[in-house]
């Protein structure tokens, strides 16, 4: 495989209990539940393998083999599918399994997204300098943005981040940057991160979204950075570290929408976007929403 792509392999962490979604998390995984008919993983695997991925890793917790089995073939079913002639229902089955090869990661703790990251280490080959995160609970639309941000590692090297431009109070709620300009105002050099800080202290407006392409650098940064807050080793410590040391570190602004599938509401607000777009279910959906909402 050429080296000539951004990156070979990405990283999928999945390892979490889904604890904002019980009693449903119990047996089904948050990442399988569906964005009307297509579950959430299935949507981020597919805008991977659009950048330019061959591999997806996807790092689970024991108990948790669903999210991979969702990738695998059913020949059973596709046979029965094809009997019946309903080849468009055999498309949709099929795609999961051609998008993109599967491999799963174990994380036996839960131990942090950066621990989640660290666990993926050993199954890159040697000669891949990076790879791409992709946070399962952050859809970020319309895709591309990761495209966007290898051609940017290109340019500058090291590592590249997605964010967000969000003015006004709602930045508390997000990791944020700290940046100076470049010559591209959707290019920011990153000198640093706050977690949640009040709106009035925050160093930009620009806030951290679930995409990363990192320099391989960051599996040995990984191992030197200490827990911190609840025991996690957390991705931005290391990331920051990096920076401390000279690696360059940009963030891409992303100027599309995201939703967040990691809480109930951003969840439904999702599924109806996605639903209104729907060729079958839109048209019906929208004219039901508007006297709903007019009841």
């Amino acid at each position: 495989m050429s080296e000539s792509l951004p990156f070979r392999s990405a990283v999928v962490p999945a390892a979490g209990l889904g604890t904002r979604f019980l009693p449903t998390t119990k047996t089904v995984p948050k990442e399988l539940l569906p964005v009307v008919d297509t579950p959430g993983i299935e949507l981020v695997a597919a805008e991977a393998a659009e950048a330019g991925a061959r591999q997806l890793l996807i790092v689970t917790s024991p108990g948790k083999d669903a999210v991979a089995a969702h990738f695998a073939p059913m020949p059973e079913l596709e046979e029965t599918l094809k009997e019946r002639g309903k080849d468009a229902l055999l498309e949709k089955v099929r795609r999961a399994a051609e998008l993109i090869s599967v491999r799963t990661v174990t994380q036996h703790e839960p131990k942090g997204l950066g621990h989640a990251v660290a666990c993926a280490a050993d199954a890159l080959a040697d000669d891949e300098q990076a790879v791409a995160v992709l946070l399962p609970d952050d859809l970020v639309l319309p895709t591309g943005v990761l495209s966007r941000m290898a051609a940017v590692r290109a340019e500058f090297g090291g590592s590249v981040l997605c964010a967000f431009d969000i003015p006004g109070p709602e930045i508390s709620a997000y990791g944020v940057f700290d940046v100076s300009d470049t010559a591209d105002p959707d290019v920011k050099r990153v000198h640093g991160m706050v977690e949640k800080p009040p709106a009035d202290e925050a160093p930009s407006t620009y806030a951290a979204a679930g995409r990363y392409i990192l320099d391989r650098a960051v599996f040995d940064a990984l191992e030197r950075i200490t827990p911190g807050a609840g025991g996690e080793l957390q991705l931005t410590d290391a990331v920051a570290l990096l920076i401390s040391e000279g690696h360059p570190v940009h963030v891409v602004v992303h100027r599309g929408g995201r939703h967040d599938l990691g809480n109930p509401g951003g969840y439904v607000r999702a599924f109806v976007d996605f639903a209104l777009q729907h060729p079958d279910y839109g048209p019906e959906l929208r004219s039901w929403l508007g006297s709903r909402l007019e009841g």
